[in-house]
């Protein structure tokens, strides 16, 4: 390994070396959710999420992040962490001994338990990432994130290493960084403290297995288009069941895959008992009757 320059990286962004150090200038607390990232690029974290309610928490030290640049486990002055791939082909794959070097670095002082602690691989052709899946992550003790660039990481160490592929959507990108920050983005801000009002992520899109109801705010009439009537109504079971049924509107228009899934739960309790889901709807509905306020609008 070669000596190099160090480089700014801001308050939060130390230079990543291959020990992993922590992006904030103490050592975070044990009750922390702690994420770790591994990439080319270290200087691209923490981002964006360094702001709004995110950048709050990792401040507050709700979570703390850190990041290893995947190039300081090379074995050459180049830093090379990639080959060509066998069987020829375009484009250079990950090498499973630098991928598996800095997975090992990174969960050195990690729990043991990979469902608590998992290790998680960005790609496009992994299982889709879900608001249920989220939860699961944010009920956990931290994540370790690989960033992949190229074509890809050798399967080996995949296999090896018991990595997970979770992918957030049906398109490419020029590596896993972008795709890691929104997954950080959406089990974070499910950590208690984060939000500031839990009751709130009850009321978002997915999280009953609908899009979200549109929203309004004031003034009551903006360029001659009104706030609809019955939201201004003050009768909060109406509101709720004109919310529920926008909801179900916007979900059977623009997503049919989550409508059929949607109905088929709903057909299944309506014949064969109260279903988890009726509960979770239940509580929704309540919440939406209450008139709850939302602290945060990302999606």
């Amino acid at each position: 390994m070669t000596d190099r320059k160090p480089r700014s990286h801001g308050m939060f962004q130390p230079r990543p070396t291959a020990r992993p150090k922590p992006l904030t200038e103490d050592q975070a607390p044990a009750h922390a959710f702690r994420i770790k990232v591994l990439t080319i690029f270290p200087e691209l974290f923490p981002g964006p999420l360094a702001a709004s309610l995110t950048g709050k928490a990792l401040k507050d030290r709700i979570w703390s992040l850190e990041v290893l640049d995947i190039r300081d486990f090379a074995r050459n002055k180049h830093r090379t962490v990639d080959d060509t791939p066998a069987g020829g082909g375009p484009g250079l794959v990950m090498k499973p001994d630098i991928a598996a070097a800095a997975i090992d670095a990174a969960q050195a002082d990690a729990s043991g338990d990979r469902g608590r602690w998992p290790v998680i691989y960005l790609s496009p052709r992994g299982r889709p990432l879900t608001q249920a899946r989220a939860r699961e992550l944010a009920a956990g003790e931290g994540l370790t994130l690989l960033c992949g660039r190229f074509e890809g990481v050798d399967q080996r160490v995949l296999e090896a290493r018991e990595v997970e592929e979770v992918s957030i959507g049906d398109f490419v990108l020029t590596g896993g960084e972008i795709p890691a920050m929104a997954l950080i983005d959406a089990v974070v801000r499910l950590r208690p403290g984060v939000l500031g009002n839990e009751a709130s992520t009850e009321e978002e899109s997915f999280s009953r297995g609908l899009l979200e109801h549109p929203h309004y705010t004031r003034p009551p009439v903006w360029e001659g288009r009104g706030i609809p009537e019955i939201l201004l109504s003050g009768h909060h079971a109406h509101i709720a069941e004109w919310r529920l049924s926008r909801a179900e509107g916007l979900t059977k228009e623009r997503r049919p895959d989550l409508w059929r899934a949607y109905a088929a739960d709903r057909e299944s309790s309506e014949t064969g008992g109260a279903a988890d889901g009726d509960h979770e709807l239940s509580d929704a509905q309540t919440s939406a009757g209450k008139g709850g306020q939302r602290k945060d609008q990302g999606r």
